[in-house]
């Protein structure tokens, strides 16, 4: 049976952002690993929320407060089911993925970790899956082991596995790499973590909005994502923890409805995940997120897959025919991510021709730094792709791209 094409221009319609000219050119948005334009659906779902229901969550006795209540409550089981956890209360609310990192580090970490332990990553991380590592290398003495990537931007398994020792207590890697888009083995390399008697982080900025996830048959003990780059907004991400760890994580931030109960004598906590949720959250950019996964999940998962690896094809054949421009990272399993350089110009330059001809990319080190230094660069131009992108799209960035060698070539 002959599967119907994906139907790019209809899906386009939903995305108002991307009818306009830029510079007089039709926008070609090549920037979503960076952020993902918004639906129609997650633009009104949010709108109506605050026209209708809008109202502080969780102790108001009011009817619109029960209402916000109920809605904010009911997108816990939408992620759980779109990442396929075992339970809704594994399920916390953050402000980002850096945030959920960051709340990993400083609750887990400062309470499990200690001077010489170890926690492995590897070298094509995000600054966001580094720095919170290194603030507890400072706190505690703790040691951090890199894997290296090979020449094609892959992580081996068997590297991973000469980095773990008994000493290992977290691996924590990118499901998929915001430069490069290589799909690392995350299942093996959880397992791995599991044998050497380690916990296992899964950064999945990068995989979550171009490919299913399921937790469970990763086995990841957390797993991080931020609503903006699932064409949800910006201000909210998700963390997945397993029950039984959250368990025994205390609170990062006091404050709000994390509290059972307090007196100036003692304070006692919620179970998780409320525990983690201090303060006023982001009510209406988690009814956002929720409109944002059913998006998605309409659509279909397998079905944005396959034409994300359709699109990725078609622009590697065209930009490997530019002269003088090259590839960065050729790894064999690659999401829709091209990193690029070119002889003469600097990315920098790149991205400044390509927006004078509607093509909207990122230029710089992506937050990776340490991984720019290991290829030897100061940055890269980096096109990236979502399920909106047309080989239309791809047409004007070889064109703009072609404009680029003519002016430096």
């Amino acid at each position: 049976m002959t599967s119907l094409p994906f139907p790019v221009e209809r899906y386009r319609e939903d995305f108002p952002i991307l009818a306009q000219q830029i510079h007089g050119h039709p926008l070609a948005y090549l920037d979503t690993g960076a952020s993902a334009q918004k639906p129609r659906a997650v633009i009104e779902a949010m709108t109506r929320f605050m026209e209708n229901d809008y109202a502080n969550i969780h102790r108001g006795v009011h009817e619109l407060s029960q209402r916000a209540t109920d809605k904010y409550e009911a997108v816990r089981s939408v992620v759980q089911n779109f990442i396929k956890a075992e339970h809704d209360d594994e399920i916390v609310f953050t402000h980002g993925a850096t945030d959920a990192i960051n709340l990993v580090a400083q609750t887990w970490g400062r309470t499990f970790l200690k001077a010489g332990d170890e926690i492995v990553i590897t070298a094509l991380e995000h600054h966001a899956n580094i720095v919170p590592w290194q603030m507890l290398r400072e706190a505690f003495g703790i040691d951090l082991r890199v894997v290296p990537i090979t020449p094609e931007g892959e992580v081996r398994v068997e590297d991973v596995k000469a980095a773990l020792s008994p000493k290992t207590k977290l691996v924590a890697f990118a499901h998929v790499s915001n430069v490069l888009g290589t799909v690392l083995p995350a299942k093996e390399i959880v397992a791995l973590a599991h044998e050497a008697g380690a916990l296992a982080l899964v950064d999945g900025c990068q995989s979550i909005s171009h490919m299913p996830v399921d937790v469970r048959d990763m086995d990841a003990d957390f797993f991080v994502f931020s609503g903006h780059k699932l064409y949800g907004p910006t201000g909210i991400g998700v963390l997945y923890g397993k029950r039984e760890i959250l368990s025994r994580m205390p609170p990062w931030q006091g404050g709000g409805d994390m509290i059972a109960s307090v007196t100036f004598a003692e304070t006692t906590y919620k179970e998780p995940p409320h525990r983690f949720e201090a303060g006023t959250p982001p009510i209406t950019e988690v009814i956002g997120l929720g409109a944002a996964i059913d998006y998605v999940s309409a659509i279909g998962m397998n079905n944005i897959a396959q034409h994300e690896k359709d699109i990725l094809a078609y622009a590697t054949e065209k930009l490997s025919r530019v002269d003088g421009m090259r590839i960065v990272g050729q790894a064999k399993n690659k999401s829709g991510i091209i990193s690029f350089i070119m002889e003469q110009a600097h990315p920098h330059d790149i991205g400044t021709i390509l927006d004078r001809h509607g093509v909207a990319i990122r230029a710089g080190h992506h937050c990776a730094q340490p991984l720019m230094e290991h290829l030897g660069l100061v940055a890269t131009a980096r096109a990236s792709f979502g399920l909106y992108t047309s080989r239309e799209d791809i047409d004007a960035l070889v064109a703009a791209v072609e404009k680029v060698e003519e002016i430096f070539g």
